[in-house]
């Protein structure tokens, strides 16, 4: 019966896969991982109008503190990234930031989340949730002056610490 499959399916684990031996997904065993300091960086943009970006920038949104809001919107779910995410572990961070810079050039607002830990597995999940959750929050405060917003080009930038190493986006 189901039992049977999946105990068997559990003795034919092969390396670090989120599917077991009967195909069946599962959360990673990193128990035998050594602990070792784990970055993450990730990096987002929300493109829109420029006037919604100065808007924002001077601080004038009728929601009030627009980057304020989506910098602890960013940390807390960095915190919170194995309530969300499927399958991925749950980590003590031993820090989230969460910094956004004027891209004037594309009128979007940068986003980078730095996420920390000393654990035996990564924290890319926890900055790119970081970095999505700030993004959807400023677009939610802002959506009433720019329904035209783009999130855009969310990815991982930079990871070091545990087996795979450094990474470095080109």
């Amino acid at each position: 019966g189901v039992k049977n499959r999946v105990s068997e399916g559990s003795r034919h684990q092969t390396g670090l896969t989120h599917f077991d031996g009967a195909g069946q997904a599962r959360m990673v065993d990193v128990s035998d991982k050594q602990v070792t300091s784990r970055t993450a960086i990730a990096r987002g943009y929300v493109e829109m109008k420029r006037e919604t970006r100065m808007m924002i920038r001077d601080g004038q949104a009728g929601k009030g503190d627009v980057l304020g809001v989506a910098r602890l919107a960013g940390i807390l779910s960095a915190k919170r990234t194995s309530d969300l995410i499927p399958l991925c572990h749950p980590l003590p961070l031993a820090s989230a930031e969460v910094a956004f810079h004027d891209v004037e050039d594309r009128s979007a607002i940068g986003i980078e989340a730095t996420v920390r830990t000393n654990g035996r597995t990564g924290v890319e999940m926890e900055a790119l949730t970081a970095v999505s959750v700030a993004a959807l929050t400023i677009y939610d405060m802002v959506k009433a002056v720019d329904r035209g917003m783009k999130i855009t080009e969310i990815g991982l930038i930079f990871k070091d610490g545990g087996a795979s190493g450094r990474y470095e986006a080109s």
